[in-house]
C-alpha cells in the first residue's frame, strides 16, 4: 500500500466512487462529504439533512473509508432498518471497495454485526430440547409446526456460513428462533462453549474487529453504549444513518418489562438446578404479581400501588434467594453449563427489573425521575395479560455521555430539520441548541462542557416547487374520533379518480385505512389494495407494477415505500399523525418539559408528528422525473398555531388549498403518462 501521505483526498475518492456506480456528482453530495470529512478531522459532531436522491450513502461512506484506511481505525455505520443494512453490505460497500482499491492500494474491508440473539447458537441447537415455558403451546398443530421449523433449522445449520437469522428464507417465528439462539447474558462464552470455535456470533465479531467499516443497527449501538461490556469493536467515528429513529430505538433498548409469565419462566428454569422449595418461592411470587396486576387498570403510574410494592418485593427477594442457591459458575458438562447460564440470565432480568421498578419513584419530582412506569395490556384478544413497563423519561443524557462523549458522531437522514432547524431533534439527542437559537435566549445558561456540533441541510436534487403540490384541504372539518367522516371519504375519492389510481393513502390507524378501503372499493373504477390483505412487500410490488392501482395502509408505509415513476402521483395523509394522548411516555415527557418552562406539546407531540409527516410526504418524489401531489386532509395544518412548525418541516412544495387546481393537475399528469 502507498504511504498515507500519497493517498488521494476525499474529493478524488468520491469522484471515483460516483463514476464507478454510474452516478453523477451532485452539489449536495459534495457538500455532505466535505462536512463529514471535516467532522472526522476536528472531532466536532455534525448533523446532515440530505434529501432523497442526494446520494448520502456515498457521501458518508467515502470519508469514513478514507479515515479508516489512513488512520488504521474502524468506523461504525449504524442504521435503523434491515433494508438499509442490506443495501450497504450487499450493494454499496462491495462496489465502493472495488472502485477505491486502485486508489487506496487495497480494497477497504467491511462487515455486518448484529446482536447475539440474531445468530444461530450451535450449542443450543444440538443440546437437549428445552422449550421455553413462555412458548408452551397447547395446540397440537402449533407444536408440530414448531417441531418442523426446528428440524428445518437443523438442516439450515449445515449449509449456512453466517447463521444470521435474516438469511433464513422463509423465516421462522420468534418462539421458534428462541429455541436455537441465546442472548448475551445466556451465552457461555467462546472459551467455555464446546462449539465456541464454530460460533457464528463470535465469527461475526471477529470479522468486525478486522474491518475498516462495521455496519450495525441502532439497537446494538445503544447496547454498546449502555452496557459495561462493549459489543462493537474499538472505534472513534460513528455514522448514524436514519438518525431520526435513534431516540426511539435507544428508548426501546432501555425499556424493561415484567410480567407474571417472565417470573414464572425464570422459576421453572432455576427449578431444575436448586432446591425446589427455593424455586417455588419465586414461582409463587410470580403468580402473586400476576394476580395483583390483573386487578389494576392499565395506565401510567404516579406512584407504586401498595399491593404492587409487596408483590415486587417478594419477586426481588425470591429471585435473590434463587441466585444465591444457584451459586456461581462451576466446572460441569456443557449441557448443564448452558442450563445454568440461561437460569442465571432469567433471574438477573427479573431481579434487575424488580429493583428498577421499586426505585422508580424515589425522586419526588416527576420531571427529574429516571423512568416512566406504566401498566399495559398485551397479547391477542381472549388471552391478553398485564405487563409492567419502565422506560427512560429521556435518553438525551445517556446519548450525550455514552455516545457523543466517546466518539465523533455523524447524524444523517432525509428528515432532521423540523420547523426549519435541527434543534427539536438535537434536544432529544442531548445536544445543546444551535448558536442561532441560543443567541435568541432559548438556552439561558450555555454549558461549556456541552458537545460541539453543527447542522447542515444539503438540500435535495429535486425541484420540489416545480415537481410537487402540497394540497391542504382546510375546508374539511377537523378529524374526530369516530372514523373518517363522509366529507373525508368524498375528498379521497375525488383525488384518486383525478389521479387515475396511482395513490398511496397513509392513514393514522389501521381502522381508518380499512374504513376508506371498504367505502371506496365500490365507488372507484381503479384497483384498491389495503395493508393486511397480503404481505406488505407483495402489496407494494403490486402497487408499483400496475399504474392504476392504489394502496392504503398505516405506519410502516409512511417510511417504507420507494416507488419512483408514474405508479405513484398522489400521496394522501388523512390526519396529522400526533401520538396518542394517552401514550404514557409521551404524556410524561410533555409534562416534564412543561415543568421546566418549555412547550411540551411542541417539543414532544408536534416533533413526533412533524417527523412522520415529512417521512410520509417524502414518498412522493423518489426519482428525478416524478411529479405529483401530497394531499393532507387535516385542516389543522393550515389553521392551527402549530401548523407553521409542521409546514416548515415538509419539503418546499408549491402549496394550495384549491381543490379544483389539484384535480386538474392530477388529470394532466395522468394524461402525460
Amino acid at each position: 500500500m502507498p504511504p498515507t501521505t500519497q493517498l488521494p483526498g476525499v474529493a478524488e475518492l468520491l469522484e471515483a466512487a460516483v463514476e464507478a456506480v454510474g452516478g453523477t456528482r451532485r452539489e449536495g453530495q459534495d457538500a455532505m462529504a466535505q462536512a463529514v470529512r471535516s467532522a472526522i478531522a476536528t472531532g466536532e459532531h455534525v448533523a446532515v439533512q440530505a434529501g432523497t436522491g442526494t446520494g448520502k450513502s456515498l457521501a458518508y461512506l467515502v470519508p469514513a473509508i478514507h479515515h479508516a484506511v489512513t488512520k488504521g481505525k474502524t468506523v461504525v455505520i449504524s442504521t435503523a432498518t434491515i433494508a438499509l443494512q442490506r443495501q450497504l453490505v450487499d450493494r454499496d460497500l462491495p462496489r465502493l471497495a472495488k472502485a477505491l482499491k486502485p486508489l487506496l492500494g487495497r480494497a477497504p474491508t467491511f462487515a455486518i454485526l448484529k446482536g447475539r440473539r440474531n445468530y444461530l447458537c450451535l450449542n443450543k441447537l444440538h443440546g437437549p430440547d428445552d422449550v421455553d415455558p413462555a412458548d408452551e403451546l397447547f395446540d397440537p398443530f402449533a407444536i408440530s409446526a414448531m417441531g418442523r421449523a426446528v428440524k428445518r433449522l437443523h438442516e439450515w445449520a449445515d449449509t449456512t456460513e453466517t447463521g444470521d437469522r435474516d438469511e433464513l428464507v422463509p423465516g421462522v417465528t420468534d418462539a421458534t428462533w428462541r429455541q436455537v439462539s441465546v442472548t448475551a447474558r445466556e451465552c457461555l462464552g467462546a472459551a467455555r462453549c464446546p462449539v465456541g470455535e464454530e460460533c457464528f456470533a463470535e465469527k461475526a465479531r471477529g470479522e468486525a474487529g478486522k474491518s475498516d467499516i462495521v455496519v450495525t443497527n441502532h439497537a446494538l449501538l445503544a447496547i454498546d453504549a449502555m452496557d459495561g461490556r462493549p459489543v462493537l469493536p474499538e472505534h472513534d467515528v460513528v455514522v448514524v444513518d436514519e438518525a431520526h429513529e435513534l431516540v426511539d430505538r435507544v428508548t426501546g433498548v432501555a425499556t424493561a418489562e415484567l410480567t407474571s409469565g417472565i417470573v414464572v419462566t425464570a422459576a421453572r428454569r432455576v427449578g431444575k438446578l436448586v432446591d425446589q422449595d427455593v424455586a417455588d418461592r419465586l414461582l409463587e411470587a410470580g403468580e402473586g404479581l400476576g394476580m395483583v396486576l390483573e386487578d389494576l387498570p392499565p395506565g401510567r403510574w404516579e406512584s407504586l400501588p401498595k399491593a404492587v410494592v409487596g408483590a415486587l418485593s417478594a419477586v426481588r427477594d425470591a429471585a435473590a434467594s434463587c441466585k444465591a442457591s444457584l451459586g456461581g459458575e462451576r466446572r460441569e458438562d456443557p449441557e448443564a453449563a448452558g442450563g445454568r447460564k440461561q437460569a442465571q440470565a432469567a433471574l438477573e432480568e427479573v431481579a434487575d427489573t424488580a429493583v428498577r421498578l421499586l426505585g422508580a419513584f424515589d425522586e419526588p419530582d416527576p420531571a427529574k425521575r429516571r423512568d416512566v412506569v406504566w401498566l399495559a395490556e398485551q397479547g391477542p384478544d381472549g388471552s391478553r395479560h398485564k405487563v409492567l413497563r419502565a422506560a427512560p423519561l429521556w435518553v438525551g443524557g445517556l446519548l450525550r455521555e455514552r455516545l457523543f462523549g466517546r466518539s465523533t458522531i455523524v447524524l444523517t437522514s432525509a428528515t432532521l430539520a423540523l420547523g426549519g432547524n435541527f434543534d427539536a431533534l438535537a434536544r432529544q439527542w442531548g445536544l445543546p441548541p444551535s448558536t442561532a437559537v441560543a443567541a435568541a435566549g432559548d438556552d439561558p445558561v450555555p454549558d461549556p462542557s456541552a458537545p460541539k456540533w453543527s447542522g447542515l441541510d444539503v438540500g435535495s436534487p429535486f425541484a420540489h416547487a416545480r415537481s410537487g403540490i402540497l394540497y391542504m384541504a382546510k375546508r374539511l372539518p377537523p378529524p374526530g374520533r369516530d372514523g373518517l367522516p363522509p366529507s373525508y371519504l368524498d375528498e379521497i375519492a375525488g383525488l384518486v379518480e383525478a389521479a387515475g389510481g396511482r395513490t398511496l393513502g397513509l392513514f393514522s390507524s389501521m381502522r381508518a385505512a380499512k374504513q376508506a378501503t371498504e367505502a371506496l372499493r365500490g365507488r372507484l373504477d381503479t384497483p384498491l389494495l389495503c395493508q393486511g390483505e397480503d404481505s406488505t412487500m407483495q402489496l407494494v410490488k403490486k402497487f408499483a407494477e400496475d399504474e392504476e392501482t392504489s394502496l392504503f395502509g398505516t405506519l410502516s408505509l409512511w417510511q417504507g415505500v420507494d416507488v419512483p415513476g408514474p405508479s405513484l402521483s398522489c400521496v394522501i395523509i388523512d390526519r396529522i399523525p400526533f401520538p396518542r394522548p394517552d401514550d404514557p411516555l409521551v404524556a410524561a415527557r410533555q409534562r416534564a418539559t412543561d415543568s421546566r418552562g418549555g412547550n411540551g406539546f411542541l417539543s414532544v407531540s408536534a416533533t413526533h408528528a412533524a417527523l412522520l409527516l415529512a417521512q410520509g410526504a417524502g414518498r412522493l418524489l423518489r426519482g428525478m422525473d416524478d411529479r405529483g401531489v401530497v394531499a393532507i386532509l387535516d385542516p389543522r395544518l393550515a389553521t392551527a398555531r402549530y401548523g407553521a412548525f409542521l409546514r416548515a418541516s415538509l419539503p418546499p412544495f408549491w402549496t394550495t388549498d384549491d381543490r379544483d387546481k389539484v384535480h386538474a393537475a392530477l388529470r394532466r399528469l395522468r394524461g402525460a403518462t
